[in-house]
């Protein structure tokens, strides 16, 4: 069976490594092209590009999927499956209908739920407990097709969406691995999802990264672990920006007696909500480097009554 594999970020890795682990037939890794990274803005290849040259695997990074220059070249590879984990472009319909076996997509959710490009940070976002990952026979909707094998995992109530998004992406390799051999057995069969159960992931902006401390502790937390470690949450203290990485429920329901935002003091960065007690366990101060809550209060103290806007 040749395949050609599309992905692009270090979340398609395990992917691509199990497929050749596998001894799987590689006939080319389609991935998105090189972008400029860090101060210098030097090209950098996508982690996917940088594993498929180390094993000698031809690369190909066309700007568009949409044009028949590309729809050629996927052509020529003779590809009886192409398999999709994070690739980052919409494939069209002329694209997917050139594998015979179809093209099928690794998707971190369990779908129908969290369609789109965010689902890892949405489920923790929304508190959910627990997610997975997805295999699916990609039809021209966005995460629309047929579902074809999936597992499921526990989010753990202080996990952050980048753990989380380490964890799924090695599960999406056992979930591949397990859906090429039953497609090679003959024993997949696709089900179809159910719309009314489907919901959207859009892709997150840093909009949504003040924090609005008027809110419940638990959305808060929510949110807090579920922008980790991207675009992250943030506010402001002292007039300077402080971005919180993780945090931990002291509290839930009642209505603490401090305004919404307002520091406990002592020796740990307490913080009153609309409802509920946090502790900022990991931050960053303008100017400054990450580190715990308590390590930030020895360098820079605030007292009691100090506020978070």
């Amino acid at each position: 069976m040749r395949i050609v594999f599309m992905g692009t970020p270090e979340f398609a890795v395990p992917c691509l490594r199990q497929m050749l682990e596998e001894g799987r037939h590689l006939a080319g890794v389609f991935t998105q092209p090189d972008k400029p990274k860090g101060r210098g803005h030097r090209l950098a290849a996508p982690p996917v590009k940088e594993l498929a040259l180390l094993h000698g695997i031809p690369v190909y990074q066309p700007k568009s999927m949409r044009t028949a220059e590309s729809a050629e070249l996927l052509r020529s590879l003779a590809p009886d499956l192409v398999v999709v984990t994070a690739y980052g472009k919409i494939l069209p319909q002329e694209i997917l209908e050139i594998p015979p076996l179809g093209c099928i997509n690794v998707h971190a959710s369990l779908l129908p739920r969290y369609r789109g490009a965010g689902p890892i940070q949405w489920a923790v976002i929304n508190g959910e407990t627990r997610t997975g990952v997805t295999t699916q026979q990609m039809a021209l909707g966005v995460d629309t097709g047929d579902m074809l094998l999936w597992k499921e995992t526990a989010i753990g109530e202080n996990e952050t969406a980048g753990e989380l998004h380490d964890r799924l992406s090695l599960l999406g390799a056992e979930v591949l691995s397990d859906t090429l051999k039953a497609l090679e057995a003959g024993t997949l069969r696709p089900v179809p999802q159910k719309e009314e159960d489907a919901t959207h992931a859009p892709m997150l902006s840093k909009e949504l990264s003040r924090l609005d401390f008027t809110r419940p502790a638990r959305e808060l937390h929510h949110l807090i672990q579920g922008l980790s470690p991207w675009p992250c949450a943030e506010a402001l203290l002292n007039g300077k920006r402080l971005k919180i990485y993780r945090s931990e429920l002291v509290s839930m329901d009642e209505e603490h007696p401090l305004p919404p935002g307002t520091l406990t003091g002592g020796g740990e960065l307490l913080v009153s909500a609309g409802q509920g007690l946090l502790r900022l366990t990991e931050v960053q101060y303008e100017g400054s480097r990450r580190m715990s809550g308590s390590d930030f209060l020895r360098g820079h103290p605030a007292p009691a009554g100090a506020r978070l806007e």
